[in-house]
């Protein structure tokens, strides 16, 4: 059996450079490259017992590689906020001066911007991290709408921004480049959604020509609960229902059945829409809404 790598104490449970650990003798480059470390970017290395997180990670490439100015931004900034996750394979966000010349760098997804006010950098942990305001502006930048607004819903769900001042921003800025996305983020942004899947689905009907729904629409019969329901259009009494992978919990489904038989004799029309019909069947939904709402109209 080979023998177990060496583990200097001073590098246990550690982040740090690798090449500052061979100049100080800590380690020798073979090493450096053994199971007892874990590359993290090109010359930062982790401990491989540590388990390395997204802010982590976010630590060491604000300590370590990205130039002053700049900052954590996009769908890593808004990890950090709380809204959505950027996988460890994933490359982080970063917003950089175009003065600053930097990258390309593995690991890192390098976006520039003629400048990055002092104003919308804030520190999160020691960290520089765009602002949520500004998060938002980026993210209706770089990511498809439906994708950017179902983080902004959280960011607004968390009270971190609020959907109008994103708006004024966006009017501030009338004639830049992006202006346009920003306001659309803005307009088609809801904080009641409880799933980033449920603000895609809303996002997709409203492209598609649909009134915006409501969502978490509070059903009452005579002042008391009757249900929740995800979406509906309380004027036409439809409903929509996303059954998402929590489905499969059996438990899960009896409550969620057993809450909309609730609407039973209340004249509403509830369409269910399963994960992987939203990724596979998309159209063929949006003809079944489209044929319940005419069915009211009549």
């Amino acid at each position: 059996m080979p023998p177990s790598p060496r583990r200097p104490a001073p590098l246990q449970g550690r982040v740090f450079r690798g090449s500052r650990v061979l100049a100080q003798g800590l380690l020798t480059r073979a090493e450096l490259r053994s199971g007892a470390w874990r590359p993290l970017f090109k010359d930062v290395y982790a401990d491989a017992r540590l388990a390395v997180s997204h802010p982590t990670r976010c630590a060491a490439a604000a300590r370590w590689l990205i130039p002053p100015g700049a900052a954590i931004a996009g769908r890593s900034a808004a990890a950090l906020f709380g809204a959505g996750r950027v996988e460890p394979h994933e490359p982080l966000d970063v917003l950089v001066p175009v003065a600053r010349r930097f990258g390309p760098v593995a690991g890192l997804a390098v976006h520039t911007a003629a400048q990055v006010p002092g104003t919308d950098v804030a520190r999160r942990a020691g960290v520089p991290v765009t602002t949520p305001e500004r998060t938002c502006w980026d993210l209706a930048q770089w990511l498809r709408v439906e994708d950017a607004v179902a983080l902004v819903d959280v960011l607004v769900r968390r009270r971190l921004v609020d959907p109008a001042r994103l708006g004024e921003r966006a009017h501030r800025h009338a004639g830049e480049r992006g202006w346009r996305r920003m306001l659309r983020v803005a307009e088609l942004t809801d904080g009641g959604a409880e799933s980033p899947p449920e603000s895609r689905l809303r996002v997709r009907l409203v492209l598609a020509g649909l009134p915006a729904p409501v969502t978490q629409f509070v059903v009452e019969r005579n002042g008391a609960f009757v249900a929740r329901l995800d979406l509906a259009w309380p004027q036409w009494k439809i409903a929509i229902e996303y059954d998402g992978i929590w489905h499969h919990d059996p438990q899960q489904l009896h409550r969620d059945r057993r809450r909309l038989n609730r609407l039973v004799g209340d004249d509403w029309i509830v369409l269910h829409l399963t994960s992987k019909r939203f990724a596979t069947d998309f159209d063929g939904f949006l003809a079944e809404v489209r044929q319940a709402i005419r069915t009211r109209k009549r």
